[in-house]
C-alpha cells in the first residue's frame, strides 16, 4: 500500500508501532532484543484489550524465547482485528475512505481505482467493498535482531548451550510465532546465528515456494551483501531484502563505511542486482536439493530498499525511481508522530526543540560503536549525578550488553558500575604517571558509557504508565541528525502526506540534500580520525585513511555528475554544485599522516 517503511528505533520507540500503523498498510520493525520489555508490553496490551494473560517468569525454561513468541502473537492478533475493523469503517464511511486514500502514494493503483469507483455515481457499494476486501492489506510486522548482541547465558554457573544465547533465543521466539513476516538482521555477520536459521522450516520455501518467515539483511555496502547472502544461500536460505542504510546519516549505532557514500553504494546495487540474485539462487538450489526440500526453478523475490537521512518527497521519489528501490525507510521523523511511535512527552519536546548542533555522534554505547544521540536527554542528567557523587556506572539489571570479558568470563557491560569501578581503580594507580588532562580524558572515556538496555526501554514504561523499578536511568534517545529539520509533533496522516509531496511538515526550507548531509558527516568523521592518528601510525592504518579519503573524493565526483543530469533537483542544481565544491576543497586540504618508510 505504501512506498515507505518505518525502521526499528531503539528498544522501545517502535516496540508497538505495528499495532499502531500496520492496519493502515504501513510496514514497520520492532526490536525483540529486550524480553523483559516485551513481556511488560504483552501484559499492558492484554489488560488494555481484555485478553488472557499469564506471566512468563524467568523461572520458566526458555523464558526469553517464549516471551518473544507470545508478544509477537498478541501483536499479530491485534493487527488483524484492527485491520478488519478499519476495512469495515472504510466500507461504511465515504469520508473515512476519502481521508484514507488521501494518504496513499499519488501513483497508487489502489488509490486510483477507489477514486474511479466512488466518482461513478452508479457504482454499487458492493464493488467498493469487494475491491477493498481483495486489494487492501495490512503492513508487515517485521522484527529486528542485532546479530552481535548474542550474549552467552549461564545457569548455576554452567554455560547453557549456544541455542540459549540472547540473539539465538530471540530468533527462536520469532520463528515460533504466528507471524508471516521478516526478521531484519543488523550489525554485521554472525555465522553461528546464521547457521541456527536451519533449524526452522518457516525460513525455507514450501511446496508453493512461499516463505512464511523471510530474512532481511541491513547492510552498508554491496560486498557485505554479496558475502552474507551467499553464506545463507549455501544453507538453502534466501535473503528476501537488502536494506541499505547510510553509515553515518542514521539513528542509533553508526557503522561507518570505508568512505563509501550512499549514492555510489545504491548505484552499485542497482547495477549488480542480477548478479546478487543469480549467485544466491544457484547456491540455494544446490542446498535445497541436498536437504530434499522444494526447489524453485526461478529465483525468489528480492527487494532492495534504503534508509538514512531522507526528509523530503523529492528525495523519496528520487531514491525509488533513480535507484529502482522497492521502499524507502523513514525513521527519525516518525519520533515526532505520537500515532506511530512510543516516546515520552519530555523526550518528544526535547526532539522538537533540538537544532543541528544538538545531534552528535557519541561514544556512550557499551558496544564501542559510535552512537547517534541528542544533547539534553534525561539519561545524561542521571549519569552525571552519579559521576559527581563518585558512583559512576549503572547497576546493570538486564545485562544484554555484558559482552566484555576482561574481568569475568561471563562478561561485564562497560556501562556497569562493576566494570567502571575496576577501570577507575586502575586509572588512579596510573594517576602520578600521566598528565592531569590525560587523566581526565581517560576518566571521561570510562564514565561516558550509558546503560542502553534501560535507557532505550524506559520511554515505553513512562508512556504507558508501567512502573519503573531500580536505579534511575532516565531516557536514552537515538535519532539521526536529519531530525534537526523537523520541529513539531505531527499526525500520522500529515507525515504520510509529507512523504508523498501532498503536505509539508519541515521546519525550514534551508535543509541540505540528504547526500550532502551524509558527505558532511563523513568529512567531520574523517577529520576526527586523522586528528587521532599517532605520528608513528602503522602503514596499514595510514593506507586505510588514504583509501577512505579517495573514496569520498570519488563520491563527490559522482554526485557532481549526477546532479547535473537529474531533473529531480534541477531548481537547486547550482546550489548543490557549490556545496559539493566546498566540501571537496575542505577534504583536499586534510592531510593524512605520511607513509612510514618500509
Amino acid at each position: 500500500m505504501h512506498s515507505f517503511h518505518i525502521p526499528v528505533m531503539g528498544l522501545a520507540y517502535t516496540i508497538d508501532t505495528p499495532i499502531k500503523v500496520a492496519p493502515f498498510g504501513i510496514s514497520s520493525v520492532l526490536s525483540i532484543c529486550d524480553d523483559e520489555l516485551v513481556e511488560k508490553m504483552r501484559a499492558f496490551y492484554s489488560n488494555k484489550f481484555k485478553l488472557p494473560y499469564e506471566e512468563i517468569s524467568k523461572k520458566i525454561h526458555d523464558y526469553r524465547a517464549k516471551r518473544i513468541t507470545e508478544y509477537l502473537n498478541i501483536v499479530d492478533v491485534l493487527v488483524k482485528e484492527k485491520f478488519q475493523a478499519f476495512k469495515k469503517e472504510l466500507t461504511e464511511s465515504k469520508k473515512a475512505l476519502e481521508s484514507y486514500i488521501s494518504t496513499l502514494p499519488n501513483k497508487s493503483e489502489f488509490r486510483k481505482k477507489i477514486q474511479d469507483l466512488i466518482k461513478d455515481g452508479n457504482t454499487l457499494k458492493e464493488q467498493v467493498v469487494n475491491y477493498i476486501e481483495t486489494h487492501l492489506c495490512p503492513g508487515k510486522i517485521d522484527v529486528n535482531i542485532m546479530t552481535k548482541v548474542d550474549k552467552e547465558n549461564f545457569e548455576n554457573d554452567e554455560q547453557l548451550p549456544v541455542a540459549y544465547n540472547d540473539a539465538h533465543a530471540s530468533l527462536r521466539g520469532f520463528a515460533n510465532s504466528t507471524l508471516d513476516s521478516s526478521v531484519v538482521l543488523s550489525a554485521g555477520m554472525n555465522p553461528r546465528l546464521y547457521s541456527y536459521f536451519e533449524n526452522f522450516s518457516d525460513f525455507y520455501p514450501d511446496e508453493n515456494f512461499h516463505l512464511k518467515k523471510k530474512i532481511i539483511l541491513k547492510v552498508s555496502d554491496y560486498r557485505s551483501a554479496f558475502i552474507q547472502g551467499n553464506f545463507l544461500a549455501k544453507k538453502g536460505l534466501w535473503v528476501s531484502e537488502y536494506r541499505i542504510e547510510s553509515g553515518l546519516n542514521c539513528g542509533g549505532h553508526a557503522f561507518a563505511t570505508e568512505g563509501l557514500l550512499m549514492g555510489p553504494i545504491l548505484k552499485e546495487f542497482r547495477e549488480k542486482k542480477n548478479e546478487l540474485v543469480s549467485s544466491a539462487h544457484g547456491l540455494m538450489v544446490t542446498a535445497l536439493k541436498t536437504k530434499n526440500l522444494p526447489v524453485p526453478s526461478q529465483p525468489l523475490s528480492l527487494k532492495i530498499t534504503a534508509q538514512g537521512g531522507v526528509g523530503t518527497a523529492e528525495e523519496h521519489a528520487f531514491l525509488l525511481e533513480h535507484y529502482q528501490l522497492d521502499s524507502v525507510g523513514w525513521g527519525s521523523p516518525f519520533l515526532l508522530v505520537p500515532e506511530a511511535t512510543t516516546v515520552d512527552e519530555e523526550t518528544r519536546q526535547l526532539l522538537c526543540k533540538a537544532k543541528e548542533d544538538s545531534f552528535y555522534l557519541s561514544n556512550i554505547s557499551p558496544l564501542g560503536v559510535p552512537f547517534n544521540t541528542v544533547k539534553g536527554a534525561t539519561n545524561d542528567y542521571w549519569k552525571q549525578k552519579r559521576i559527581e557523587a563518585n558512583k559512576a556506572g549503572s547497576s546493570c539489571p538486564k545485562k544484554f550488553l555484558s559482552l566484555n570479558k576482561e574481568y569475568d568470563p561471563k562478561g561485564i557491560c562497560t556501562a556497569s558500575k562493576k566494570y567502571q569501578d575496576k577501570k577507575l581503580f586502575e586509572l588512579e594507580a596510573d594517576k602520578e604517571e600521566i598528565s592531569a588532562s590525560e587523566y581526565q580524558k581517560r576518566k571521561n572515556a570510562i564514565t561516558d558509557k550509558a546503560c542502553l538496555c534501560v535507557g532505550l526501554a524506559n520511554t515505553a514504561y513512562m508512556e504507558n504508565g508501567i512502573d519503573i523499578k531500580g536505579q534511575q536511568q532516565g531516557v536514552v534517545i537515538c535519532p539521526g541528525p536529519n531530525l534537526a529539520y523537523f520541529d513539531r509533533q505531527v499526525s500520522l496522516a500529515a507525515m504520510t502526506k509529507h512523504i508523498y509531496g501532498n503536505a509539508n511538515v519541515l521546519a525550514t526550507t534551508n535543509r541540505p540534500h540528504m547526500f550532502v548531509n551524509e558527505l558532511k558527516l563523513y568529512i567531520n568523521y574523517f577529520k576526527k580520525q586523522i586528528a587521532a592518528l599517532p605520528e608513528d601510525a602503522a602503514t596499514t592504518q595510514v593506507k586505510k585513511w588514504y583509501a577512505f579519503k579517495n573514496n569520498l573524493l570519488d563520491g563527490i565526483a559522482y554526485y557532481k555528475d549526477l546532479f547535473r543530469q537529474l531533473h529531480y533537483f534541477s531548481s537547486d542544481s547550482g546550489n548543490l554544485q557549490e556545496q559539493l565544491e566546498k566540501y571537496q576543497n575542505e577534504l583536499e586540504q586534510i592531510e593524512v599522516a605520511p607513509l612510514q618508510p618500509a
